[in-house]
C-alpha cells in the first residue's frame, strides 16, 4: 500500500497499465464519457461560422452559446454531485448521458439562435455533472499506484474529444453540412451509455452508502458537518482550479486566432496548431500523471509549471510557423501535464463521502471562475495592437498578452501547489470501524 505523501519508486508504466477486467471497463467508460463530453462541446466551436450563416447572425451571437454552456456548469456538478455520491454514480452518468445525447440530437434541429443556445443551456448543466461522476467512477475502481497515469489518461479525454470533433467537422460539415455533425456525433454516446448499464458500483461507495443508511444524521447534517470541518479545503480547490482553467483556456482558445491575425497563418495552419497542440496535451498528460505517482501530485503540478514557463517564448516569439507549432506543443506537454494529475489529486484530497461532489464542483466553479481567459487577453491584445501596420489595419498584438497572463498563471499555480495537501496513495475503502463511526467523520485534518 502506498502511504500519503510517502516516498515510492517508479514503477514500469506496463505493469501499471494492467489492471482487472472490471477496473478496465469502468475506466474505460469514464474516459469514453469526458470524450464525447469534448466531442459535443467542441461542434459548437467548429461549426460557429456555419451557425451564424444558417441563423443569419453575427458569429460573436453565435458563441455566446459557448458562454452559457460554460457558466451552467456548476449546477450540473452540484445536481449530479449531490446525487452520485447520495445514489450511486452508474444510474445518473446513465441518465447524464442520455440526456446531453438527446440535447445533441436536438440541437442539429434547431431552426433559431435562440432555440440552439437554449439547448445548449441544458447541455451545459449535463456536461458540469459528468466530469465528477466519471471521475469519480475511475479513481475509486483503479488500485492506488496506478491511479497517477490512468488520471492523465483520463484528462486528456477531452484533448482526444477535441482531434475527434475535428476530423469528423472536416468529413461530415463540407459534404453533409453543419446540421449533419449533430446528428452523427451521438454515435460514441449511444455505445457508452450501453456500456454504462454494466458498470457496478465502486466498493468506495457501497461503504460510505452502508454508513449512511446506519448513520443517524441526515443527510443535509452530514454537508454542514463536513464544510465545518473542511471549508479551507473547498476553497482551496476551486482557487486552484480557478487557476488551473485560466491555464488551460488562456493557452489554448485564443491560439488559433493568434496564428491567423497576427502571424497571417491559414486557417488550415491554425488548425495545424490546434492539432499539434492537443498531441502534445495528450503527451504531457499521460506522462506527468505516471512520474506523479513517484513525485507526488504537488511536486509534479510545480514542476510542470516551471518548465512550462521556459517555453513560453517560443510559443509566441517566432515568426516562422514550424517554431510556433513547436512552441505549442510542448506548452501543452506542460500545461496538460499539469492537468493530467487533477482528476488523482482532487479525488485524494476530498473529503470521504464526497468524492463526485468536491471534484466536480470545485472543477466547474474553477472552470466558470476562468471563462473570460480568451476574452481578456483578446480585448487586451486589441487595446494594445502590434506598432506596424498591416494592409492598412491595427494588428492586435495577442501574443504579448498571452505570454503575460500565461506567466503569471504559471506563478499563481506554483503557490497554490506548495502551500496545497499531498495525499497520494489515498486508500478509498476504509478499514472497517464501529458502528458508530461515521465515514465522513474518517477524513484527515481539515
Amino acid at each position: 500500500m502506498i502511504r500519503p505523501g510517502s516516498e515510492c519508486k517508479l514503477e514500469n508504466p506496463v505493469k501499471l497499465l494492467k489492471l482487472t477486467p472490471r477496473q478496465a471497463y469502468t475506466f474505460t467508460v469514464a474516459f469514453l464519457g469526458w470524450m464525447i463530453d469534448a466531442i459535443d462541446f467542441f461542434c459548437v466551436s467548429m461549426t460557429t461560422t456555419e451557425l451564424a450563416a444558417s441563423f443569419n447572425k453575427d458569429p460573436s451571437e453565435v458563441t455566446s452559446a459557448i458562454t452559457v454552456t460554460l457558466m451552467l456548469r456548476p449546477i450540473g456538478a452540484l445536481a449530479f454531485g449531490v446525487i452520485g455520491d447520495r445514489y450511486g454514480r452508474r444510474i445518473p452518468l446513465m441518465v447524464n448521458l442520455f440526456l446531453f445525447t438527446v440535447i445533441e440530437l436536438a440541437s442539429g434541429f434547431a431552426r433559431n439562435l435562440p432555440t440552439f443556445i437554449g439547448l445548449r443551456a441544458i447541455y451545459g448543466i449535463l456536461m458540469g455533472g459528468e466530469w465528477g461522476l466519471g471521475n469519480s467512477l475511475a479513481m475509486e475502481t483503479l488500485p492506488a499506484e496506478s491511479r497517477g497515469i490512468f488520471s492523465g489518461i483520463l484528462q486528456e479525454g477531452y484533448a482526444v474529444g477535441n482531434l475527434v470533433a475535428a476530423m469528423l467537422y472536416y468529413v461530415i460539415v463540407p459534404n453533409l453540412g453543419w446540421r449533419a455533425l449533430y446528428w452523427i456525433s451521438i454515435a460514441p454516446a449511444v455505445v457508452t451509455i450501453i456500456l454504462s448499464y454494466f458498470v457496478e458500483e465502486t466498493d468506495a461507495w457501497k461503504q460510505t452508502r452502508e454508513t449512511q443508511i446506519n448513520s443517524s444524521k441526515r443527510y443535509y447534517t452530514i454537508v454542514i458537518d463536513m464544510l465545518k470541518k473542511h471549508w479551507i479545503r473547498c476553497i482551496y480547490a476551486v482557487i486552484l482550479m480557478a487557476a488551473m482553467n485560466f491555464l488551460s483556456h488562456g493557452s489554448q482558445d485564443l491560439y488559433p486566432t493568434f496564428l491567423k491575425k497576427q502571424h497571417g497563418f491559414s486557417p488550415k495552419q491554425a488548425t495545424i496548431g490546434t492539432v499539434v497542440g492537443n498531441l502534445g496535451a495528450i503527451v504531457g498528460g499521460m506522462f506527468f500523471g505516471y512520474i506523479s505517482d513517484y513525485l507526488g501530485r504537488r511536486r509534479t503540478i510545480a514542476i510542470c509549471t516551471i518548465c512550462g514557463s521556459c517555453f513560453i517564448p517560443l510559443w509566441i516569439l517566432p515568426s516562422k510557423f514550424g517554431q510556433l507549432l513547436a512552441g505549442a506543443f510542448f506548452m501543452q506537454v506542460f500545461v496538460q501535464g499539469a492537468w493530467g494529475v487533477i482528476p488523482v489529486y482532487l479525488s485524494e484530497i476530498s473529503p470521504e463521502g464526497f468524492r463526485t461532489t468536491f471534484p466536480g464542483l470545485s472543477y466547474q466553479l474553477g472552470n466558470l471562475i476562468a471563462a473570460s481567459a480568451s476574452q481578456i487577453e483578446a480585448t487586451m491584445g486589441e487595446k494594445n495592437p502590434l506598432p506596424d501596420l498591416r494592409d492598412g489595419k491595427e494588428v492586435p498584438n495577442y501574443g504579448r498578452v498571452q505570454g503575460i497572463l500565461i506567466g503569471i498563471i504559471y506563478c499563481c499555480v506554483f503557490v497554490l501547489v506548495i502551500i496545497g495537501r499531498e495525499e497520494r496513495g489515498k486508500q478509498f475503502v476504509q478499514k472497517q470501524q464501529n458502528n458508530d463511526t461515521d465515514v465522513y467523520e474518517l477524513s484527515e485534518k481539515p
